[in-house]
């Protein structure tokens, strides 16, 4: 039930290291074919590369609409439909300061809100387009946050654009269910990246109810699973993928 057999996907933010290339690769081993898009043309030809002839790789700016538009109709055109579309792209230390809110300039609120909700909006938009035209349904799976679920303290813009991103699934899950049009959030918590380095070691997290980070793999089975049949009657929902953070109570062990 969770294989990918067969079906066309765009994973937008997968030619990296950590969750987008973990999920590329998941991907490709449940049979799916899978245009890999990232603004660095080498990492998305390396990502699309390890398919082999399944893959595709795409360059741009999710900042910019023409570009996410392209990564969809250039994903079409190539492999003759979509099926799955994954919005990975996010983060707020990875592009602003990490500041309480009254040190928050506009700037830096607008970035990171294009960075993790708006594009998203642009591509589920083009990728609902293209579902509708060619007619059988299709899903989409975004990386999302538990800062959209708790508190966001000095991430608050990333809390409330990851916040926008679960209503935004919630939306589109009730417009277009009866197209057969699925949108699903897999909220990550911390996750062993190098972008998200905590400093810590995997299995010593204290914090952590299950004592340990997630690892990009943790992440990408939980978008196989939102992407496949197995999910068929799932939609709008938002699955924590985050060692138990989210129903941790306020009490000591």
């Amino acid at each position: 039930m969770t294989s990918l057999d067969g079906m066309k996907a765009l994973v937008i933010g997968g030619g990296g290291e950590g969750i987008g290339r973990a999920i590329t690769r998941a991907f490709g081993a449940a049979g799916a074919s899978v245009a890999v898009a990232d603004i660095s043309a080498a990492r998305a030809g390396e990502a699309a590369g390890e398919l082999g002839k399944g893959g595709l790789a795409l360059s741009g700016d999710v900042r910019s609409r023409a570009d996410v538009d392209g990564f969809v109709q250039h994903t079409v055109s190539s492999f003759g439909r979509l099926d799955t579309l994954v919005t990975v792209v996010g983060g707020q230390v990875a592009f602003v300061p990490a500041v309480k809110l009254h040190e928050m300039t506009d700037e830096d609120w607008d970035l990171a809100y294009e960075m993790n909700l708006r594009y998203v909006a642009r591509a589920a938009r083009a990728a609902i387009r293209a579902f509708l035209a060619q007619g059988g349904g299709g899903s989409i799976v975004s990386v999302g946050s538990v800062a959209g679920i708790m508190a966001a303290p000095e991430q608050a813009a990333y809390g409330a654009a990851k916040a926008g991103l679960a209503s935004l699934a919630r939306t589109v899950a009730a417009e277009y269910a009866a197209d057969g049009i699925r949108m699903n959030i897999v909220a990550c918590g911390a996750i062993a990246t190098s972008v998200a380095n905590t400093g810590q070691a995997a299995d010593d997290v204290p914090e952590i109810p299950m004592r340990r980070l997630g690892l990009p793999a943790d992440a990408a089975a939980a978008a196989v699973y939102l992407a496949s049949p197995a999910s068929s009657y799932v939609t709008g929902q938002t699955l924590a993928v985050d060692g138990g953070v989210t129903v941790r109570g306020p009490f000591p062990d």
